[in-house]
Order: C-alpha cells, then structure tokens, then sequence
C-alpha cells in the first residue's frame, strides 16, 4: 500500500485528462444501469482496500464541516459548539468550516478514528463512489484520485467496463 500511495499522485496527474473527459461524457450521456455498474465496481473494490491501512485522507485532506456535525461531535466531547469551532477548526475561502490542520487530529497512529461514531458527513461518505449519479461529481472523483487508493482504482474500472 505505501508504495501505491506514493505513486498515487502521479498516476492521478497522468490519468486527469482522460478522467475528466470521461466524466463529461457520463454527464452528456448517461449510459443505462449506471448507478448499478458503479456500485457493483465500488463494492469490488472495497473488497480489496483496507482504509485502516491506508487512512491517507484523514493524513493529507480535511473533510468539510457542517453545522450539524459541529454540533454531533461537540457535543460528543461535551464542549459548546464554539469551543470545539476554536480549538480545531477554521473557516476556509469558501466559508466552510475545515480542520486547522492535517493530518486529522482525530486520527491515531493505529489509523483509527477516535470520533468515528460521530464524525463529519464528508467523512462518512468519502470517497463518494458508491453515490448514487457519481457523474455529477466527477471534477470532485476525478480530485479524489490522487488521494484515494479505492476512488482511483473505482474510476479506472469504470473507464474499462462502463463505456461512455
């Protein structure tokens, strides 16, 4: 895993074109039984990737915080909403609230979450391959492949199994 990881980025950037356009053509033209093919190829997938032996997107990116969550996980750690707001987070240039810093806080050494039971919407969700209509997130699977084992394996058998 670490050796894919450190190829990642590059196999990513080699692949953004190709990946790009693909999901524009998904856009355009969705083929039937998509939602089907892709979270056949997600379940797959998910098969062979262990998260807790790469955890590289709780290690490099920051998920996006809602106020629900801000208000699940603070109250978790029985601490107001501003306090937790404070003491790990900050605003970003779109205004959402994101960690202060990578890697997670929340992470450990052993890989596991320390908040998991509560953490963030984002979290929960990533790398968003089994979402329902994944072409209309394909600037964001297309991001997603540089730091993802799973989404980047996800979206190279979607290129060679589902044609667009």
């Amino acid at each position: 895993m670490e050796d894919f990881l450190k190829k990642l980025p590059h196999l990513a950037q080699q692949n953004k074109k190709e990946n790009t356009d693909y999901f524009k053509k998904l856009r355009k033209k969705k083929p039937k039984g998509l939602d089907g093919a892709v979270q056949e190829i997600h379940n797959e997938v998910f098969e062979e990737v262990d998260c807790l032996k790469c955890a590289n997107c709780c290690k490099t990116t920051g998920p996006l915080f809602t106020h629900i969550d801000i208000n699940r996980i603070s109250k978790h750690f029985r601490m107001k909403p501003s306090d937790f707001i404070d003491q790990f987070l900050k605003v970003d240039e779109d205004q959402d609230y994101v960690l202060q810093q990578t890697p997670c806080h929340f992470l450990g050494a052993d890989n596991y979450c320390s908040i998991y039971e509560v953490r963030p919407k984002a979290c929960r969700e990533y790398p968003h391959t089994d979402r329902r209509k994944i072409y209309q997130i394909g600037t964001l699977t297309v991001k997603n492949t540089s730091i993802c084992p799973a989404a980047y394996k996800v979206v190279e058998l979607m290129k060679s199994r589902i044609k667009s």
